[in-house]
């Protein structure tokens, strides 16, 4: 990804503002794919206040520079009814700043970026997603060279974000206050018909204190991702991959034990800028505390910009199929683990992960000004087995399948409204509110539940 002049370019053209909280505002979440060696030349230049911060040079030969830039968010999150009334109410501000240097020389970089975060408002215990205090979120070494037949290959190792297509197995989990970073190594083969990336990484455990994150000693992943272009347009390509996972502890409804999946799929994705899809299927299989594992999903997004039409509308529909364990007394586990998904996965605040589910979101985006975009999100929830319960995103168990025979978990509707009010700034509010469905009400409290944020995000 080249993003040269990203931070000099004009407000995003109407349709390219998102309200997706998972999405950047302005240029890349991870920060590390964005290539600013073309300010080196001054012609290139705009004078916007920015580029003398992402081009610093080193060496008069253009060999050796400094990229710099930060990222300060401040969001709000207030919840009423949470888990549909089994936890207390809450409400809460996550704070963080990351700045990053990344040094380049020649064909080798070192990308460092540190994290201050923290919360306030909240009396209920810190999760690893609130706040990590100070520490390092990404440190990694990568050096680039050229292989046979004109491709590259990019070989790093250290501590890095990583999203993988569509990051409905790996991704950067952006949207809550702390990152899921990963330590390993990550290569990377490149030509311009696509890449194939192999990987062996860990995740980083976040912790409240100072300097105090370590790798994980209890979950791993590794695999091989492959995309490819498809067409002379070059506006679809194809993913294939393998992802193989291990967690000596891991958690469903049916239990607790050691797990091992080897997760197998493809997607195929494309935007013409009228149309964009993205549809996605998988297979696991593995073992988990000394019974097999058959899970697997299918799921996708088709959407629509009437770009020519009053207030340009984007509508879309998302839908899922994930499957969930048939039986837990038999010898074979159906629920699917998603590993690290992205941290909203449906509407910006759900308290439903992606394991045993069905859902069905169509969505509309309009936008009043060219740099607004006002979308409603509508949600239903169903269990894909009316024997396994229901979890959230980091796939904790929140209301077990035992006690009911109901598919029916609710609905969700979302307004969100974001604003691009410059290039580094973003800002934007969503309310939400899940009314439950016969599963909710058959195993526990079931008020409707009531989520509020509001979010500015400044970077550059």
């Amino acid at each position: 990804m080249t993003l040269v002049a990203a931070a000099a370019m004009p407000l995003p053209a109407p349709g390219q503002v998102l309200t997706d909280v998972q999405q950047a505002p302005t240029l890349t979440i991870e920060r590390y794919p964005e290539d600013w060696s073309n300010l080196a030349v001054k012609a290139n230049r705009t004078g916007r206040w920015t580029e003398p911060f992402k081009y610093i040079p080193w060496a008069t030969d253009g060999s050796t520079y400094l990229t710099t830039g930060a990222e300060l968010r401040i969001r709000y999150e207030g919840y009423k009814n949470a888990n549909w009334g089994a936890a207390p109410d809450d409400h809460y501000t996550w704070y963080r700043f990351l700045p990053y240097a990344d040094l380049h020389v020649g064909s080798a970089r070192v990308f460092v970026q540190p994290i201050v975060s923290a919360i306030r408002g909240t009396g209920r215990a810190r999760t690893p997603v609130d706040t990590t205090a100070t520490d390092i979120l990404q440190a990694f070494a990568e050096v680039e060279f050229e292989v046979a037949g004109g491709a590259t290959a990019r070989v790093s190792v250290g501590r890095k974000l990583v999203s993988l297509g569509a990051g409905r197995f790996i991704d950067t989990r952006y949207g809550p206050n702390i990152p899921q970073a990963f330590d390993g190594t990550d290569v990377t083969l490149a030509d311009d018909g696509g890449q194939l990336r192999a990987f062996y990484l860990r995740p980083v455990d976040t912790r409240g204190g100072a300097f105090d994150d370590t790798t994980s000693h209890q979950r791993s992943v590794w695999g091989i991702y492959g995309t490819r272009w498809v067409g002379r347009e070059r506006n679809t390509g194809l993913d294939v991959f393998f992802l193989g996972f291990r967690d000596t502890h891991a958690l469903f409804d049916q239990g607790a034990g050691r797990e091992l999946a080897h997760t197998v799929g493809a997607r195929l994705f494309g935007d013409t800028g009228t149309q964009y899809w993205n549809l996605e299927g998988v297979l696991q299989r593995g073992s988990f505390a000394g019974k097999r594992v058959a899970a697997g999903g299918i799921g996708g997004e088709l959407g629509h910009r009437f770009m020519q039409a009053r207030l340009q509308p984007i509508v879309a529909l998302t839908a899922d199929y994930i499957s969930g364990d048939a039986d837990p007394g038999d010898k074979r586990l159906g629920t699917f683990n998603p590993m690290f998904p992205r941290g909203k996965y449906f509407a910006a605040q759900s308290p439903v992960g992606p394991r045993n589910l069905i859902h069905a979101q169509p969505s509309i985006t309009v936008h009043p000004a060219e740099a607004v975009a006002v979308s409603m999100t509508g949600v239903a929830y169903w269990r894909a087995s009316t024997r396994d319960g229901l979890y959230n995103i980091p796939g904790a168990l929140v209301r077990s399948g035992q006690a009911s025979d109901a598919r029916f978990i609710g609905t969700q509707l979302e307004l969100a409204v974001a604003w691009q009010a410059t290039a580094e700034l973003n800002l934007s509010t969503s309310m939400s509110a899940f009314f439950p469905g016969r599963f909710i009400r058959e195993t526990g409290p079931s008020r409707t539940m009531r989520v509020a944020a509001a979010m500015a995000n400044f970077r550059f």
